[in-house]
Order: structure tokens, then sequence, then C-alpha cells
């Protein structure tokens, strides 16, 4: 198994290795086989010729025919002569010499002779005749048992008149001896060119696969849950990345694990508290451990929890229907202004009870696009988090701004602030400042997580700032209202349309909130 994708590979490399050498030496061994044949018959052609030049010089004309029988001794000595400069098989070829047509009359073979024996055939003769001379391979009928290298020159005397052929053969043979020679040769030369492949790819495909021997391992471990192991990053090529992506991944499922256990551990605590709680004053009143006179109280407690419990139950549906995509938008124009009124009215009595200054709401209309009761949750949990952790006669202003990316909404409080440390968390699912443990014991830890997830689903973006002892800042973005009907105009408040303790006072510059910024005080 942890070999296969090692062979697989090796193989490959070494069966195209051996597919190129035995490719290679085809063509090879076919191009030396033209060559030697081209050679063969480029020498037999120019003894061919040679012969044809002595052979005319001696042919006479007797008055009714052209005759040379009577040189035959002369034009044995002389082809003979001539024949020993050549090396090209010159034990084994021979020259012979026809008639017009075609029986063998002067040959350089010694007797008993063959070409004596046998006519050439006529049809060889006119091919020579036309083409003036004739290459190839044959066995000119019965002459020969084996395939030669055949030359034929017809003998021209004045006015065109053919007298005979000049024939040079050389057996083909010699051809499979060549190729045998030049075959061993190149065969010697590709097993070494292969052992030198063997050493090379080896080696080579072992180096590419142990990295993934080592992400294998790493990979069952990621499946079992243990995300502590690295996969090394040695090269910046496809399998580094590879390497930097698994370790991203285990990271991030080492993450999600984390959030998963905390998540889990969270709502187990958030479910036991209030049901303790519940249990324990129940069962003291059915067992009379709790006197009469206080049960209306422990009752009180009682509903308190289970209000309590009812909104950690909602709060986990929404994050559920969250993250399982099922969030539907029903997005329409609308009026924010008239959400954050809404909401602020929800909070008038505590409003009243620390005495706080509302600013900022001297606007006109603020249109933006979205679904306005998931907004007005979003504005609900933001008011609630400000009125709960405003210092006593504290502010808390609203700011309203429009541009050509999308209206800003920012609600900023007095008071303590987050810790710098404390800001990137906020955010997240049950997650509580140590100061919001203290004053909110009613909340879950669940409203800016919800918060931060509708504003994503609108298409914006929402930031805090914070600095201890001063203030606490949100500001979410929303896309804009069309221009028909968009606006940021002044108008009269009708009476009653703020809350208590609003003034029209001026906005002082509002810190930026970059991306680096953390979370509030859920």
């Amino acid at each position: 198994m942890q070999n296969g994708l090692l062979k697989r590979y090796f193989l490959t490399c070494m069966a195209v290795v051996l597919a190129s050498i035995t490719i290679l030496g085809t063509v090879f061994l076919f191009l030396a086989a033209q060559y030697f044949k081209g050679e063969s018959l480029d020498q037999l052609d120019t003894m061919a010729e040679h012969t044809a030049e002595i052979t005319e010089k001696v042919i006479v004309y007797d008055g009714s025919q052209y005759s040379w029988l009577g040189a035959k001794e002369d034009v044995m000595s002389l082809l003979k002569e001539r024949y020993q400069g050549f090396t090209l098989g010159a034990k084994d070829s021979d020259i012979f010499l026809t008639t017009a047509d075609g029986v063998t009359e002067v040959c350089t073979e010694d007797a008993p002779c063959a070409h004596t024996t046998y006519k050439i055939s006529s049809k060889l003769l006119d091919k020579a005749f036309k083409d003036g001379s004739y290459r190839g391979m044959s066995t000119l009928g019965e002459i020969y048992k084996t395939s030669h290298y055949v030359v034929a020159q017809p003998v021209v005397k004045d006015g065109g008149v053919v007298v005979g052929y000049v024939f040079a053969a050389s057996p083909a043979k010699e051809l499979s001896t060549f190729l045998m020679d030049m075959l061993k040769m190149f065969g010697g030369a590709a097993l070494l060119v292969i052992l030198f492949s063997f050493v090379v790819i080896y080696p080579s495909t072992n180096r590419l696969v142990k990295p993934l021997r080592e992400m294998a391992v790493c990979a069952q471990r990621f499946g079992k849950g243990d995300f502590s192991q690295k996969i090394p990053v040695t090269e910046n090529d496809e399998m580094g990345q590879l390497a930097m992506s698994l370790n991203n991944m285990a990271s991030s499922l080492a993450m999600t694990e984390s959030v998963r256990r905390s998540f889990v551990a969270n709502v187990s605590h958030e479910l036991k508290t209030p049901m303790t709680t519940i249990g324990g004053f129940v069962d003291g009143i059915l067992d009379h451990t709790i006197p009469p006179e206080k049960e209306d109280y422990y009752l009180r407690i009682v509903s308190t929890e289970v209000k309590r419990l009812s909104r950690l139950i909602s709060g986990m549906l929404n994050v559920s229907k969250i993250e399982a995509g099922e969030m539907r938008l029903n997005v329409t124009t609308f009026n924010i202004c008239d959400t954050v009124l809404a909401a602020l009215l929800s909070f008038e009595q505590q409003i009243d009870k620390k005495h706080i200054d509302i600013q900022g709401l001297d606007v006109g209309k603020v249109m933006v696009q979205g679904d306005k009761d998931l907004l007005h949750q979003v504005i609900y949990n933001l008011v609630d988090n400000a009125v709960k952790f405003v210092n006593e006669g504290g502010q808390i202003r609203f700011a309203f701004s429009q541009g050509p990316g999308g209206t800003m909404v920012a609600i900023r409080n007095t008071g303590e602030g987050i810790p710098k440390e404390q800001m990137q968390q906020v955010f997240e699912r049950f997650y509580k400042t140590d100061r919001s443990r203290s004053l909110d014991k009613k909340g879950v830890g669940l409203g800016l997580y919800i918060v931060k997830t509708i504003i994503a689903r609108h298409g914006g973006d929402i930031v805090v700032s914070s600095k201890e002892g001063e203030y606490t800042e949100f500001k979410f973005s929303l896309p804009p209202a069309p221009k028909e009907r968009s606006g940021h105009q002044k108008s009269k408040q009708q009476p009653g349309g703020q809350p208590r303790g609003t003034t029209a006072q001026p906005l002082p510059a509002q810190p930026p909130a970059g991306p680096g910024d953390g979370g509030s005080q859920p």
C-alpha cells in the first residue's frame, strides 16, 4: 500500500525510458539500413558504369551487327583489374554482361556460373532501358537463391543502339550482419542508459513520494482528531503548497474543534444553571422546604430562569438557522431611524432609571434596504448592550451617514469600555467579557454573534472600537436605498418621537474603526 505509488510512478518512468529507447533504436536501425543500402547500391552503380565504359570500347561493328564476343578475354581481364579496386563485398560481389535479350556472356564469377544458365527477365531489362539504369533488391529470377543488391546499366553505342547490359550484384545478407553489429552497439549503450535512469529515477521518485506518505500519515491523525502534528514544508513547489494547505486545514479544524467543544461546554453550562435553579426551587415548594409565604418570591425566580432558558433556546435556534443557511431575507426599503426609536422605547424605563442622555436622533429619514425584522433585532441587541454597560448618567449616541457604498449606523455608549485583548472575541458564540459576566446575569453571549451574522447576510460589515474608561462604539454598514427613495433630510420630530433625555447637540468626531478593531461587551 505504502509502496504502491512509488512502484507505479517508478515503473511508469522506466516504461517511458524503455519506450523511448525502443523508438530511438528502431529509427536508428532503419536509417542505418537505408544508409547501408544506399552505399551498397552507389558502389555497385559505380562498378556498373565503369564496366559499361570498358565494354563499349571493345564492342565493334562487323558490318551487320555490333559484336564484342570476340574480345571476351580482353573484357574479362579488364573487369578483374578494375574489380580489385572495390572493397565493398569484394569476395561476394560479381559483375556480368548480357546481350540485349538478357543472355549472360561474360561473368566474373568462377565456373560453374549460374548467370549463364538463366536468362534475365525482359521486364527488368525494359525498366533499365527506359530509366537509363536499374537499382534495387532482387534474386534475378532463379540466378540467386537469396536477395541481392542489383544495379543494371545498358551498354549503348552510337545512334542509341543498346547492344547489351552490365549487371553488378552484391549479397544483401551483409545488411543483416551490419544491422546485428549496430544492434549490439546500440544495445550496450541502451543498457547503460537504463542503468543510469534507474539510479536517477528511483531516488527522485522516492524523494517525491516521501512527502505524500507524510501527508497520508498526518491526514489519518487529522481524521482521528489529532491536529498537533504538522507536515514539514521544505519546498515552495506544488507539493509544498499542498503541505501548507493541509497544515492550514488542520489549524482550521483544530480551531473548529475547539469552538465546538467550547460551544458544547457553554451550552451545557448555560442550560444546567437555570435547570438546577428551577428544579431546586420547585422541589423546595413541593416538599414544603420553602415556607408558603416565600413561594411567590421563589416562583418569580423560577419564572425569570424559565425566561432566561427560553431566550437561550431561541438564540440557539437562530444560530442553528443561520449556520444551516435557512435564514431568508424579506428585503424592503424603510427608515432605519424609526427602527432605532422603536428599540429605544423598549428600554425607556432603564434609560430613565440610569438617567441616560440619548444623542444623535435629530435627523430626518435615513432609508436603507434590508429585512426590517432582522435589522430590528440587530438594533435591539446593540441598544440592549449599550443600556446595560453605559455608566450612570452617561450618554448613548447615534450617528448616521450615507454614501455610494451604503449607509453607516454607529451606536456609542460611554462607560468603562472593553479591554483591548478581548475585543477580537466579542462576536464569538457564548463569549462574555469578565465585566459583562458580573453585570449581565441574563445574557447568554449569543447576541453579538447573531448581530454579526445578520449584518453579513445583508452584505454589510460590523466593527467595534473602544477606549477603556471612555466609550464603546459599534458601527455597521447596510446597502443604500434606491436614490429616488433615499435621503438624509432634516425634519421636525413629533412630540414623544424621542425617548426622554434626547438632545440635539452636535456629534463629536467619531474615532475610526479599522479592520483590526475587536468586539463589545456582550
